[in-house]
């Protein structure tokens, strides 16, 4: 049998891709080297699937990918974040908004969002064959002439999907084999990296605050003394570094600073105090808390797990009355708590990282149709691309938005 498109990659974008083609008429099939689709789906969002970024307006959407955010628009004003959530409400699956614009299912549940893909494929009738491994694709002339499985199947269509995604997650199948595939066929790949990765410190201290929450914190970046980015929001230690929203939002630029030299992370945890107000505090508790001893204080500033290493940096005597600390010792405390200082090691690897940058050159990618400008019957979607966001659905939305614009192709006019 010749399909109207095969897809290869059973993700968000390809079931997007798969639905969307089937849709308007295509004879599709969806492969997955995997025993079930959306393995790597199921994770997102701590398992409770992050669909979207709840930002209707597509030009602020954009913005959070840099330069490369432009390359979306076409996409994202045919499918954008509005669209994503009309389509899993049609199938049963309520979505709630939560701080940050965050889009989730109601019920907390990945395994819904993957349901009603998995829905909407059987209701299009695609053809799905999961444990299928591709091992090469043959192109001849410029075009996919035929792929050829790892049991020896030969398959063959008029267009070809590729949707395999980074290399983020390996155990889940991310393994990069598009990559491979693309650059054969003479494709440009911008170095795969992680991306949105916990960083790993080299100081071993963080051992003991691990599980510490940090919320709104101000981390920047220093190289050389220069700082070279800064983020607000909220962060976590790690058994041996950092993660969460603001180190995840950094860790790209981190990866590519430490090809070039030491960096330090500068946590700032008191950002809407400045030097001096925060000195005024303390010369205010001070007074207030005279008979109070140095240790006992912190608890008015700090949460708990942080005061052992503060009293530690500090080199004030623990049991010392706060009322005769002196101008100089007060200096350290503020410093401490506007510049705490964490050394980066390195940044975690794809084992751990959310997404992948890197990937399949924009400039050879037609952004209104997703077409290869390379390989003729060859479409693109999803990670496998050079585009990558912030936390909070930006990504999950490049799949559908890309996925979509591939399917509408097959719309007959």
């Amino acid at each position: 049998m010749k399909y109207d498109l095969i897809v290869i990659g059973g993700g968000p974008a390809g079931m997007m891709v798969a639905g969307r083609a089937a849709e308007n008429g295509a004879r599709v099939l969806l492969l997955e080297k995997n025993d079930i689709l959306g393995k790597k789906l199921l994770l997102t969002g701590k398992g409770r699937c992050n669909i979207t970024q709840a930002e209707f307006n597509i030009e602020n959407f954009i913005k959070n990918f840099g330069k490369s955010g432009y390359f979306l628009k076409p996409a994202l004003y045919q499918f954008g974040p509005k669209e994503i959530i009309d389509f899993f409400e049609k199938r049963n699956v309520n979505i709630k908004i939560e701080r940050g614009k965050r889009a989730f299912p109601e019920s907390d549940k990945s395994q819904d969002v993957l349901r009603a893909l998995i829905g909407y494929l059987k209701d299009t009738s695609v053809e799905i064959k999961t444990g299928s491994t591709v091992k090469s694709i043959i192109t001849e002339n410029k075009e996919i002439q035929k792929i050829i499985l790892s049991d020896g199947k030969i398959l063959e269509a008029e267009r070809y999907a590729i949707c395999s995604g980074g290399k983020s997650y390996p155990l889940t199948g991310s393994t990069g084999d598009g990559y491979y595939w693309l650059e054969e066929m003479g494709h440009s790949i911008a170095a795969p990296r992680p991306a949105l990765v916990p960083i790993i410190a080299k100081e071993r201290f963080v051992k003991d605050i691990e599980g510490l929450s940090l919320k709104n914190v101000s981390i920047a970046i220093f190289q050389n003394n220069k700082k070279m980015d800064s983020r607000f929001g909220e962060a976590l230690f790690t058994d041996n570094g950092m993660s969460g929203p603001i180190i995840l939002n950094m860790s790209k630029k981190i990866g590519e600073l430490l090809e070039t030299g030491n960096i330090e992370l500068g946590i700032d945890l008191k950002p809407a105090l400045s030097f001096e107000i925060l000195d005024e505090r303390l010369l205010r508790d001070f007074k207030e808390f005279s008979g109070k001893i140095f240790k006992n204080y912190l608890g008015e500033l700090l949460p708990k797990k942080i005061i052992p290493l503060i009293l530690k940096f500090s080199t004030i005597d623990p049991n010392k009355k706060v009322n005769s600390i002196s101008k100089e010792e007060r200096k350290k405390i503020i410093h401490l708590l506007k510049n705490f200082k964490l050394t980066i090691d390195r940044i975690d690897g794809f084992e751990n990282a959310i997404i992948t940058a890197g990937g399949v050159s924009l400039k050879e990618i037609d952004s209104k149709t997703m077409r290869s400008k390379i390989i003729k019957n060859l479409y693109l979607a999803g990670e496998i691309l050079d585009l990558d966001g912030p936390t909070g659905g930006f990504n999950l939305q490049v799949c559908w938005s890309t996925g979509f614009v591939i399917g509408e192709s097959f719309k007959k006019n």
